[in-house]
């Protein structure tokens, strides 16, 4: 049944779905692009992106920043610093504790696929306006809380 009051319809929500999904693909085209030539994948992109913004992060760190088990970040990180695209060094405080930080090669590879994404995003905000990029802000701060 139609709710008139409900500010956005089922049809509403399930356009805002698909808009949702086909944005995240234009936003991860050109950086999927730039990774698929190398062998790598979105885990890997996320993996540069956080450890870029987080320079020695340690890996329980990284794990609970990506919501990730230790599993799945295993072998994507190893290839990473196998590629010599990461770098992993023992903690001078606790040996145990691995701080990881982007290698040259690696800062350069996060900076173009960083790049292609801001560009698209600045172009997108820059064409919708103030408000509208306030109002994405709000309700992207609305889906990460859950």
């Amino acid at each position: 049944m139609l709710d008139l009051d409900d500010p956005a319809p089922s049809g509403d929500l399930h356009a805002a779905i698909e808009q949702f999904y086909f944005a995240y693909r234009g936003f991860t085209d050109r950086p999927d692009r730039i990774l698929e030539r190398r062998g790598l994948g979105r885990v890997h992109h996320r993996i540069l992106y956080f450890i870029g913004r987080r320079p020695d992060v340690s890996v329980r760190g990284l794990l609970d920043l990506l919501a990730v088990s230790k599993q799945a970040l295993n072998a994507p990180l190893r290839q990473l610093i196998e590629m010599g695209l990461v770098r992993a060094v023992a903690s001078t405080q606790d040996r145990r504790v691995k701080r990881l930080a982007l290698t040259p090669a690696g800062r350069k590879l996060e900076a173009e696929l960083t790049e292609a994404q801001t560009r698209h995003l600045r172009a997108a905000f820059d064409r919708a306006g103030k408000e509208a990029q306030r109002g994405w802000r709000a309700v992207m701060e609305e889906l990460v809380k859950g």
